[in-house]
Parts: structure tokens; C-alpha cells; sequence
């Protein structure tokens, strides 16, 4: 299984990702400062019961915090690395409605027909760490693994009007492009058309915390 994310990109997280706890468990700085804003919104469009399916789970510290936050939702997080799996599961292995962790690369073609019946998706901090091509994959496979009436949810750093909003914004997405010239910050119009096209309608873009966007597609 291979990972979404490109190897041995140095990030913000990156000193704090080597170190796992007692219980496997890793810790992102980044996910401690967007958990409540995140948990506040997708609360917001939350089904009342049913499957959601977290993409690239990371540490696990969202879903874990998502499935408390939702106990009548029963959480699948996914990732490709091992080690983030083990976390996923230290940090969720006292919550009965959240799964264990399993492998996906969801910028493979394919893989919705895996994981459909999908009410929730999500998607944090990836987009601007992959390919435009791979990015819009993923949109058009959680499209397709969504049951009608469900909702994507996708979470980041963008550009707006082909700009970074701020010079921290703008460091970064140099620093991304200087690692790997493919991947970076993507354009709020070509994400706009990328959901069009995958057949969701946008419902909201949600302004987010330091600079971040957060998208909400519904098929």
C-alpha cells in the first residue's frame, strides 16, 4: 500500500512525528490548534447515525475526538503508514463506535467501491501535499463512496485568486513546492470545478482558523 503523502517532505509536525507513547500514539501539533474549530463543524453536518470514513487519519487525534464528540456515528479512519496506524489505534482503543485503522491510498482510482455507503467523509491537511491530478482523484473517489444526502468534508490551506493569504501561508507553500514542484497549496477555483465535476454540489466554504478553508460537498 502506498502512501498519498510524498516521502520525506519536512513539514511543521514533522520533529513531533517520530516519537510514539507507551500506547503507539503520535501527536501533531497542527491537530491539537484545528480540533475544536473541526469537531465544531463537522458537527454541524453530521448524519444522525451511520458509517463516515476518515482519509489519511494521520496521528488519529481528530477521529478520536470525532467519534466522542459523535458517539452515534460509527468512524472507519484510514491511513497508509503503519506507524500512524498504530497511533490511529492507541488513540481510539477505548471507543467502541471507532473502528480500527486500515490501509487506503485514497488518490488511487478505484478504491470507492471499497468503501461506499459513506453518510460522512472526511479530509484534513492533505490536499497541499499531493498532486493536483491525485488531489482531484480524491474528491472524485469520496463522490462516488458517498450514499445520496451524504457530505465530504475537506479541510486546509488554499489560495485564493492563485495567492497565499498570508507570508506564513506563502512560506510554506514556497517550502512545499521547493521540496517537490508538484504538490503545494491548490487554487479555491480549481477545487470549486473539481467538486463540480465529481457530480457534489458545494453547500458551504467555511473560513477557518489561522488562514485554513474548509469545504462541504453533498451529494
Amino acid at each position: 500500500m502506498t502512501s498519498p503523502r510524498p516521502k520525506n517532505l519536512t513539514l511543521p509536525d514533522s520533529p513531533h512525528m517520530n516519537a510514539p507513547d507507551q500506547r503507539g500514539r503520535l501527536f501533531a501539533p497542527s491537530a491539537a490548534r484545528n480540533m475544536a474549530p473541526i469537531v465544531t463543524l463537522v458537527s454541524e453536518y453530521a448524519p444522525q447515525s451511520g458509517k463516515a470514513l476518515e482519509i489519511a487519519s494521520g496521528t488519529g487525534e481528530h477521529c478520536a475526538a470525532l467519534a466522542r464528540a459523535l458517539p452515534h456515528i460509527h468512524w472507519q479512519p484510514t491511513e497508509p503508514e503503519e506507524v500512524r496506524r498504530a497511533s490511529i489505534d492507541g488513540h481510539g482503543n477505548d471507543l467502541a463506535n471507532m473502528a480500527s485503522a486500515i490501509p487506503l491510498d485514497a488518490t488511487a482510482v478505484g478504491w470507492s467501491k471499497q468503501h461506499s455507503g459513506q453518510k460522512l467523509i472526511l479530509l484534513v491537511n492533505l490536499l497541499h501535499l499531493i498532486p493536483a491530478p491525485a488531489a482531484q482523484t480524491i474528491i472524485t473517489e469520496a463522490a462516488q463512496a458517498l450514499n445520496t444526502g451524504g457530505h465530504f468534508i475537506f479541510y486546509g490551506p488554499f489560495l485564493r485568486d492563485g495567492q497565499p493569504t498570508s507570508e506564513g501561508d506563502a512560506r510554506f507553500h514556497a517550502s512545499l513546492r521547493a521540496q517537490d514542484p508538484t504538490i503545494g497549496y491548490k487554487n479555491v477555483e480549481d477545487v470549486e470545478r473539481w467538486i463540480d465535476e465529481s457530480g457534489l454540489s458545494l453547500i458551504s466554504r467555511v473560513d477557518m482558523p489561522a488562514n485554513n478553508l474548509a469545504f462541504v460537498a453533498k451529494r
